[in-house]
């Protein structure tokens, strides 16, 4: 069992505030994700609840026990870093078998964690080979069955997909969602990387300049995002943010036409928010916004069109393989009433209808 309760957490590095008051619950066997821009504290915050770091102001408790001036060796918690961290020096045994001789455990517990760990990972035929043997794959997983041969009650990651290329990340997440359901145990994953953060997490916290954006589950912060900066963060293409204006029932855009949406919030000026799947593309005048082609993204099973509208905003619109957009086409942007988002233009957070 693994509860964590940070409370006002302050981190401040000489004359600079990188923290400024998070206030987060994660409950047993969660999986976390910290998601965010490079630089939103993401990482520092893990360093805080590993211990590594001391926390400037504010409380964090783990288990209801105050961990605030507890060292590392002594939390149950577990880190697994970008860069493996691996003994050169040592074989793949020796490295997974270091941190749990450590902890006074003696030579047939020590085997039969390892054992169990390199089951888990497919690690039994690299057993006897150095890090420089290995594949990044290969040094990641060895560097998470360090980790698990310790049995924590905490298991925190801090971007560990990073180095690998784009076919290892793939596997390597998957591994890690298996080992996640096999475990049981509750983990705390960083990232940039919103694809990671919305395949891997039971709950996402967003994070932006040192604070909290918004905590939810990855079809929470999609389908309802709080604020202009969680739309356009989480989502693939992004989110598409329109400036408009009311026009009695119609939502119009500057020199580019006009929607009809139905209710719409009571604010005059409003940030008019549209994901790929929200739009439809046609080369017929009639109820939209106007738009030229620029370029068409095929991946296969779809295609992404990209179009600027008429104030210089840049659009992608979902469609089928088959819908051929010549650049510099000219369309019209169709709208879904019951897929559009709605924000404030003067601080960008969510507005009903």
């Amino acid at each position: 069992m693994a509860q964590l309760s940070l409370r006002g957490i302050k981190k401040r590095f000489r004359e600079t505030d990188v923290l400024h008051g998070i206030d987060l619950e994660i409950g047993d066997r969660e999986f976390v994700v910290f998601v965010g821009p490079s630089g939103c504290g993401k990482s520092t915050l893990l360093r805080l609840i590993a211990g590594l770091d001391p926390i400037t102001e504010g409380e964090f408790f783990l288990n209801g026990q105050r961990m605030n001036s507890v060292p590392p060796s002594r939390r149950g918690i577990a880190m697994v870093f970008q860069s493996y961290a691996l003994y050169p020096h040592m074989d793949v045994y020796e490295n997974m078998a270091f941190g749990a001789r450590l902890m006074g455990l003696d030579k047939d517990q020590v085997e039969a964690r390892i054992a169990e760990a390199a089951r888990m990972l497919r690690l039994e035929p690299l057993l006897k080979r150095k890090p420089r043997e290995l594949s990044g794959g290969q040094r990641q997983r060895v560097a998470i069955g360090r980790a698990l041969v310790r049995k924590p009650e905490v298991f925190l990651l801090d971007e560990p997909l990073s180095n690998l290329d784009a076919a290892l990340r793939s596997e390597v997440r998957l591994e890690i969602a298996k080992l996640h359901r096999d475990i049981g145990g509750t983990m705390i994953y960083v990232t940039h990387d919103q694809v990671e953060a919305m395949t891997l997490a039971d709950k996402i916290v967003v994070m932006n300049a040192g604070r909290i954006e918004q905590v939810g589950s990855p079809r929470e912060l999609y389908e309802t995002p709080a604020n202009t900066f969680v739309a356009t963060f989480i989502g693939s293409p992004r989110m598409t943010l329109i400036d408009v204006e009311r026009q009695g029932g119609r939502l119009a855009m500057a020199g580019g036409g006009a929607v009809a949406l139905g209710e719409l919030p009571e604010a005059e000026r409003l940030k008019l928010g549209l994901r790929s799947d929200a739009v439809r593309l046609t080369r017929e005048a009639g109820d939209g916004f106007a738009g030229q082609v620029v370029y068409t993204e095929y991946l296969g099973d779809n295609a992404y069109v990209y179009v600027r509208l008429a104030d210089g905003t840049l659009l992608a619109a979902r469609t089928t393989p088959n819908d051929l957009y010549a650049p510099d086409e000219a369309v019209t942007v169709m709208v879904d009433p019951a897929a559009a988002h709605f924000f404030s233009a003067e601080d960008g957070r969510r507005l009903a209808r």
